[in-house]
């Protein structure tokens, strides 16, 4: 399984019990949808390995408690402190009307409703305070700022986003 085919699910935080059990922080608004894993990715020297879970239950809302098979000592728990664990993203929850995962919209052209189309979304930056689009324009990129007031559609059948931006926001870029 590589990467891109993935999605993060959390990281492995801290050890549980000295049998092996680890504490799991889940990146999630819905932890509860991810209790009864059958299995996992852990990303371990930049590959993703499948771990086997035989148990797993919530702790404290945004942790998973899990018994991986074949780690029964602290030693094999100590080795995936720190590790980030993915699921395939065929295991995402769908998602309708303008609510959007950040990769599902790369490639969608993104419309303003007074300009047009205007660029093709290539990435998303959620490293600022507030996520931006990245979009291409030609040679020219420009970052629009994610923001609902903004965002009138997310148009999956014709791959658009279709949005009301301040006037002079795209101009400036132009």
């Amino acid at each position: 399984m590589r990467k891109e085919e993935c999605f993060y699910l959390g990281k492995i935080a801290k050890k549980f019990s000295f049998k092996g059990e680890v504490l799991a922080y889940l990146d999630t608004d819905e932890p509860e949808l991810y209790e009864n894993l059958e299995s996992v990715f852990v990303e371990c020297n930049k590959h993703l390995v499948p771990f086997f879970i035989e148990t797993s239950s919530l702790h404290k809302n945004d942790f998973l408690r899990i018994r991986f098979e074949d780690v029964n000592t602290e030693e094999d728990a100590d080795a995936l402190l720190g590790n980030a664990i993915y699921l395939p993203l065929s295991m995402l929850p769908k998602l309708s009307g303008n609510k959007f995962y950040f990769h599902e919209v790369i490639g969608f052209e993104i419309e303003d409703q007074r300009l047009g189309v205007f660029g093709k979304i290539a990435a998303v930056n959620d490293t600022t305070a507030q996520p931006l689009f990245e979009v291409l324009n030609g040679e020219v990129e420009m970052l629009i700022p994610m923001i609902d007031q903004f965002l009138v559609k997310i148009d999956r059948e014709n791959k658009k986003v279709i949005m009301n931006l301040p006037e002079g926001l795209v101009e400036m870029y132009l």
